[in-house]
Order: structure tokens, then C-alpha cells, then sequence
């Protein structure tokens, strides 16, 4: 699992079959604390409801697959949780409270 920013939508009219009515969002990936790592943004498929703004866990691969609303898809990366709070060492680095990405 991985960290990532939800950055952005993806619209497509024209897609796969198993994809239709799948939301596709754009996430960049991101430290623990939120912040934006220099890497070049996904496509992700929402398991989740996530929202623009939100710090998210992706898993990609054969994972991504895994998910009641992926199974059977040809997606290679997924969103399948909202984070709440990050604690590192002890210590709170990230809070969806305090969030100012959102």
C-alpha cells in the first residue's frame, strides 16, 4: 500500500466495458505526512468514495484487483482507503482534521 493525494478526475466517454460506471481519479503519490513526492501522477480507481483533496492508501498490481468493486477489471491501480490519521514514531504527523490539502 502506498500513499497518495487525490489530485484530479478522469472522465472518459469511451471505455472498457468493465470499467463503465467505475469514478477514476488522479492521485499523486505523497508521504506519510501528505505531502506531494516528486512522481508521476496515477490513474486510480475509487473503491472507496474518495474525494479531491484526500489522502488516500492505493495498492497497485494484481491488488488492485482485489477490491468488490475491481475484481474481474483491468485496472492496475486502486483506491482503497480514506486516511484519518497518520501516527509515526509515537507522534501524529497527519490529521484529516488538520488537513490543509483538503
Amino acid at each position: 500500500m502506498l500513499f497518495a493525494r487525490v489530485v484530479g478526475n478522469v472522465v472518459s466517454t469511451q471505455k472498457e466495458e468493465k470499467l463503465v460506471g467505475r469514478k477514476l481519479l488522479l492521485v499523486q503519490p505523497a508521504e506519510p505526512k501528505g505531502a506531494a513526492k516528486a512522481a508521476t501522477p496515477l490513474v486510480a480507481v475509487d473503491a472507496v468514495g474518495a474525494g479531491e483533496g484526500e489522502l488516500v492508501l492505493i495498492v497497485q498490481g494484481s491488488s488492485a484487483r482485489q477490491t468488490a468493486r475491481t475484481e474481474g477489471t483491468p485496472v492496475d491501480c486502486a483506491i482503497i482507503a480514506i486516511v484519518d490519521s497518520v501516527e509515526l514514531g509515537g507522534k501524529s504527523v497527519f490529521s484529516k482534521k488538520q488537513d490543509p490539502g483538503e
